[in-house]
């Protein structure tokens, strides 16, 4: 059967090459080039429709949304079946699966073989970045599923302006993406880090399948960054203004259920009148040294790829107006009247629903109705604290980065580091209690240096050594901060309340990062003096509020020890520095 194509709107030769070779291995019954445009949207939503692939919700409670059920198997990113395809295996570090590129491309190659017959072959143009801005980079997804381009045009800027950004340049990533017959047998995520590829097989949900997210962004940015001298940060990106209307942009990393999408879209209290917080990304940071001297970011993304339960008006009411309209939801669950529902949305469970797979569920049933990692893909032009700046080409500049993790102890309220190497060390050693939910134990550490222990594109102490030379390299970095918002008593209640009432620390990490107050010196970083953070109106006793701004001398002994399986497994890249800084840390508090 012969191959149609729809009109081809470039003429790049390395791309169209490159879509011919792509076409020629998986055999497409037609070729799609998408253009991004509200007609083409409108056309693939109705053939999504028309083939099961989306179901129509409310159009009067939720205009334009759509509930996609993925199969059971197919649910959540595949980190054992994520590999990075460096040509030497020491690059790709411990912290990485390592596939050698002859071999993934000969494994895959196989399967993208005639995998496309009887199928469209999209072609998705799309730009992570504003449009036309230096920061930016181009990539180029072929894919068989409109599911992953109806979500990449929300995730993305997608379309002719991506083409027209590219112009004759070869500089784009090449991503291929198929869904295969959904087999867990043949799922794979490679990433070739040296070719600015990536190939995905067997999957049909968005962490292994939007190749512009963490694949892109992260996996690849960060090899990208280093190789280029900038920044691919698992980060969000939010602006503080003060009721003066001065504005301060900060970037913070946290690990999963640590509340970064929360903390982004943060609504604070009535009791701080005049303030309000600005979202630029809630996911993804890059960020580059300015002519200025300062390290600017931009949000690569133009949508939000969220976590749908424990999201509701109380952690995230800024969200929850995000997925109003013109949202795609998957894996959620179904009310009788069309509307979605998931574990701990506002409104309680319902008699019946109609669970994310697809059957009958009933009120008081021991199984989730919604999948516990059910997601939400919304446009950030739908969210009203978005920041005037989210599309801005040269990006905004960052004063504060921030390095946060679930801890019941040691850890204290907000800490700023003494300088840029010791903020890398923070952030390098940075992790989360995990939960009973999680993994049946509850208190265990994991580490997850800067949040990117799954998405750092190469061997992971040298990551470390790239933060540290961009330390030598930026004339104004900005300051460094740890927060834990986790702290708890004996109880095992938490202390620090929390939500919106964290922009009591945020002010406070502001005034340090403009130098505008002194910190308290402790012999491991700066913390808040008495009464620089604002308490009025808490639940929170002085003595509460010390204890969570203390540092625990023989807690901090016995976390530098848990610190040591890190730097082993990272022995032969660990940078001598913060080897060197851990023991002058330990020193410093045994003194």
């Amino acid at each position: 059967m012969s191959t149609t194509t729809s009109a081809n709107p470039t003429t790049n030769p390395h791309l169209r090459a490159w879509v011919e070779q792509v076409a020629g291995r998986t055999r497409p019954d037609r070729i799609e080039w998408c253009d991004g445009s509200e007609a083409e949207r409108v056309r693939l939503t109705k053939l999504a429709v028309e083939q099961g692939i989306l179901l129509p919700l409310n159009a009067e409670k939720r205009p334009g949304c759509y509930l996609h059920r993925s199969d059971p198997n197919d649910v959540a990113r595949v980190e054992h079946l994520t590999f990075i395809c460096s040509r030497e295996k020491e690059d790709a570090g411990p912290n990485n699966n390592w596939l050698a590129p002859a071999e993934a491309y000969a494994k895959l190659g196989a399967l993208f073989d005639g995998c496309m017959q009887g199928r469209t072959m999209y072609v998705i143009p799309y730009v992570m970045g504003p449009i036309g801005s230096p920061m930016s980079k181009i990539g180029i997804e072929i894919t068989d599923s409109v599911y992953v381009v109806l979500n990449m045009r929300i995730m993305t800027r997608m379309g002719r302006a991506a083409l027209e950004m590219l112009a004759d340049s070869n500089d784009f990533n090449r991503g291929l993406h198929s869904t295969l017959d959904l087999d867990p047998e043949k799922r794979f995520i490679c990433h070739f880090p040296e070719d600015n590829t990536i190939w995905s097989t067997g999957s049909g949900y968005g962490g292994n399948v939007l190749l512009g997210k963490k694949c892109l962004a992260l996996r690849i940015g960060s090899y990208l960054g280093r190789r280029e001298g900038w920044l691919a940060e698992h980060m969000l990106i939010l602006g503080v203004e003060s009721p003066a209307g001065e504005t301060t942009y900060v970037a913070a990393a946290f690990p999963s259920a640590c509340g970064k999408t929360n903390f982004a879209m943060m609504i604070p209290p009535e009791s701080f009148p005049g303030w309000k917080i600005w979202t630029v990304g809630d996911d993804i940071a890059w960020m580059r040294i300015g002519a200025d001297g300062r390290l600017w970011a931009i949000n690569p993304e133009a949508g939000y790829f969220g976590v749908a339960p424990g999201t509701n008006t109380k952690s995230n009411r800024n969200a929850m107006a995000c997925v109003e309209r013109d949202t795609l939801f998957t894996n959620v669950a179904l009310t009788d009247d069309g509307d979605i529902w998931w574990e701990s949305i506002d409104a309680p469970a319902p008699e019946h629903l109609v669970d994310w797979r697809g059957n009958d569920w009933q009120r008081g049933s021991k199984e989730k109705a919604a999948h516990p990692n059910s997601r939400f893909t919304a446009p950030m032009a739908n969210n009203p604290v978005l920041s005037p700046q989210a599309n801005s080409s040269e990006g905004v500049p960052i004063s504060a980065i921030i390095f946060g993790g679930r801890r019941s102890t040691t850890v204290p309220l907000v800490l700023q580091s003494f300088d840029w190497r010791h903020g890398v060390y923070l952030g390098a050693t940075m992790g989360s209690e995990t939960t009973a939910a999680a993994t049946g134990q509850v208190g265990v550490v994991r580490r997850d240096p800067m949040a990117m222990l799954p998405f750092c594109g190469y061997d992971m102490g040298d990551y470390f050594a790239h933060w540290l030379a961009m330390g030598q390299r930026i004339p104004n970095p900005p300051k460094v901060f740890q927060v834990n918002w986790f702290r708890q008593d004996e109880g095992g209640r938490f202390i620090w309340p929390g939500f919106g009432e964290n922009v009591r620390v945020l002010k406070w990490i502001i005034d340090r990062a403009a130098e505008r107050i002194p910190g308290r010196e402790t012999p491991l970083g700066f913390v808040p003096a008495s009464g620089q953070i604002d308490l009025a109106g808490l639940d929170l006793s002085p003595a509460q509020f010390e204890a969570i701004t203390a540092i625990d001398a023989p807690a901090w002994q016995a976390e530098f020890d848990l610190q040591e399986e890190l730097f082993q497994k990272l022995a032969r890249t660990m940078p001598s520095e913060l080897i060197e800084l851990r023991e002058t840390l330990r020193g410093r508090l045994e003194r």
